[in-house]
């Protein structure tokens, strides 16, 4: 048995992030997925860093398991072949800019006359309209408009940061996923097919949301322990680099006292009961803590959290993942080698299926490496494809 969206076919148009890397979680459930990449060079991913042979470390991560075709959608013919793609298809997603759907004859409105129960699903940045519709939005700019680069701030270094990845790409593409899956099991219920709308700008506040806005959710001037969980994330300097150790329960904060050799204090009264969690006596323990991990190696100050059942990590380089101990054993990477560009790893899906497990998907295609069997499923005849390919519409 095969993944548990087998028989589903997916229509993409998508770029860069935000939906290719969830409709690439959609393939490796089972989904058809056939990519329609503009012509020459294909989407724009493919262009950016890290590339070999034909293949970027971008596009690579985000769109295996998928099918490659290349098709001018300017021109009459190249459309034309994406009609034929969409007439069978139950879901068609895109993610470009307010009204360039509509200018290419591919809105809603479009597609509902060939297949009138299609999923459509829509990426934006800031929504359909509204005073920013219009902008050009990127990871960095819906970070900095919804809360994460106020929160991320060391108190030693007071300076507003960014989470230095694609952050609320990333959250979208789940997002765009749990709601493709969500409409067809509507659909399969009876529910017509339905225009999901994802904006990157409401999906990057709802994710920030429910520890980041702990102080904005009951509204009044009487809410009582002001504590917020980020103001704990913080790295603890060692004799030789960094550790993160999160100590939540009572237990925890006086464990971490006897990893750093204070038993003593670890056994005070005052670090017990409602008592140990005093600004006085938090404060006491913290300097204690830090005073004991700056002696201590990273190593070593790991081991004795571990001991005393501390939660608590070291600070990996990104090699360092590679050969963690549990990344290692969930088996977690994958890698293999492909015969045009060589060497890749990727990770595993991190849903795992008991009965319905997709086997290991292909890796992502070359540009266009697909439009043949795609047009065999279409019954288009040779000589016509050379025809298109001289006009320009297909590649």
């Amino acid at each position: 048995m095969s993944g548990p969206l087998q028989g589903i076919r997916i229509i993409e148009v998508s770029e860069v992030i935000s939906a290719p890397l969830g409709v690439m979680v959609l393939a490796e459930q089972g989904a058809d997925v056939i990519k329609v990449e503009p012509p020459r060079y294909g989407e724009e991913s493919r262009q950016l860093a890290n590339y070999r042979a034909g293949m970027a470390s971008l596009y690579l991560n985000c769109n295996h398991g998928k099918r490659s075709i290349g098709l001018n959608l300017k021109s009459e013919e190249g459309l034309a072949i994406l009609y034929d793609l969409v007439k069978d298809a139950d879901v068609f997603v895109q993610n470009w800019r307010p009204g360039a759907a509509e200018r290419l004859k591919v809105a809603e409105e479009d597609l509902r006359k060939i297949n009138p129960n299609i999923v459509y699903a829509t990426i934006t940045g800031f929504g359909d309209d509204g005073p920013y519709a219009d902008r050009r939005g990127y990871d960095p700019i819906f970070q900095t408009l919804t809360g994460y680069v106020g929160a991320q701030i060391n108190p030693e270094i007071p300076v507003p940061d960014l989470v230095r990845n694609a952050l609320v790409d990333k959250a979208t593409s789940y997002t765009l996923a749990q709601a493709i899956t969500a409409a067809l099991f509507a659909r399969e219920r009876g529910a017509p097919g339905q225009h999901i709308r994802v904006s990157m700008l409401d999906v990057g506040l709802a994710f920030f949301w429910p520890d980041g806005m702990l102080r904005h959710s009951l509204v009044g001037d009487d809410v009582e322990n002001f504590v917020v969980p980020g103001e704990r994330y913080q790295l603890m300097p060692t004799a030789d680099g960094q550790i993160i150790i999160w100590a939540g329960t009572a237990g925890q904060m006086r464990g971490s006292l006897r990893a750093v050799g204070r038993d003593e204090l670890a056994d005070d009264p005052r670090q017990r009961g409602v008592e140990m969690i005093s600004d006085e006596n938090t404060a006491i323990r913290a300097e204690a803590v830090a005073n004991g991990l700056a002696k201590l190696k990273t190593a070593e100050a790991y081991d004795k959290m571990v001991e005393h059942e501390v939660p608590a990590a070291p600070v990996l380089g990104l090699e360092d993942v590679l050969v963690d101990p549990q990344i290692t054993h969930n088996g977690t990477l994958i890698e293999a080698t492909h015969p045009v560009y060589g060497r890749y790893r990727r990770v595993r899906p991190a849903a795992r299926f008991s009965q319905t497990q997709e086997p290991t998907t292909a890796p992502a295609p070359l540009y266009a490496a697909d439009s043949e069997s795609v047009l065999d499923e279409l019954d288009m005849p040779k000589a016509e494809r050379a025809r298109l390919r001289e006009l320009g519409a297909l590649t």
